[in-house]
């Protein structure tokens, strides 16, 4: 039995994160580098590790965010390594190299606690929306992992003059450095499906990238709010 699931089996350890198939994230802990993760996240961990859940750090932050969106994090540290996973999502991995990354919330499953961080209404949607969107900024150097419903795509969007457009249900990160604005549509087609006939749209702009999920979740994901 043990050889026929030597296929399933750790890797050995070669990054702070790194994927275990596509569903999984594998997290080195090491002591004195701490790891922020969503609530209910660790599926199996090796060694010793603690969790703090919804420490000083991030209830300081959660008082910024006025729509009460936030990501529930817990605090992981320790030696050993920590498996974690959301609800059988895929786990893209990104190592931040002094650059940072715009999240949806619901997309964050963990992140290295030295990193800057934060939540930030997005610039040019407040005429748009009326009101306001909020979302999850990291910076720095170090690791974010994020989660996609399906496999996702990065669209570059390569600085030229076109704009690329997104569902805002289907977005799961951006280059924080990108322009971003709303479009609001009405065409017959958008009364097919879920949509009412009134469609928007996300238009970014710029230097960066757009991380965009197959699936159209609508279940709290960026929703506008004052």
């Amino acid at each position: 039995m043990t050889q026929q699931l030597a296929g399933h089996a750790p890797a050995p350890v070669t990054a702070r994160m790194e994927n275990h198939g596509n569903h999984m994230l594998k997290v080195a802990m090491q002591t004195g580098n701490d790891l922020f993760a969503r609530v209910g996240s660790m599926v199996a961990y090796e060694g010793f590790v603690q969790y703090e859940p919804n420490p000083p750090a991030v209830r300081q932050i959660a008082k910024d965010w006025l729509t009460g969106e936030g990501a529930p994090l817990m605090k992981c540290s320790g030696d050993g390594l920590l498996y974690l996973a959301d609800y059988g999502a895929n786990v893209v991995v990104i190592n931040l190299d002094g650059d940072g990354i715009s999240v949806n919330a619901t997309n964050l499953l963990a992140f290295d606690a030295h990193l800057t961080w934060g939540v930030e209404r997005v610039k040019g949607l407040a005429k748009f929306a009326g009101q306001g969107l909020w979302n999850t900024r990291i910076s720095g150097q170090g690791w974010v992992a994020l989660t996609s419903r399906g496999k996702p795509i990065v669209v570059d969007c390569g600085g030229g003059e076109d704009e690329t457009y997104v569902d805002p249900d289907a977005l799961v990160a951006w280059s924080p450095n990108l322009k971003v604005k709303g479009k609001r549509s009405f065409r017959a087609q958008s009364l097919i499906g879920r949509g009412s006939g009134e469609a928007y749209q996300m238009a970014f702009s710029g230097q960066g990238i757009v991380v965009v999920q197959p699936s159209e979740d609508s279940t709290d994901r960026l929703r506008f709010r004052g």
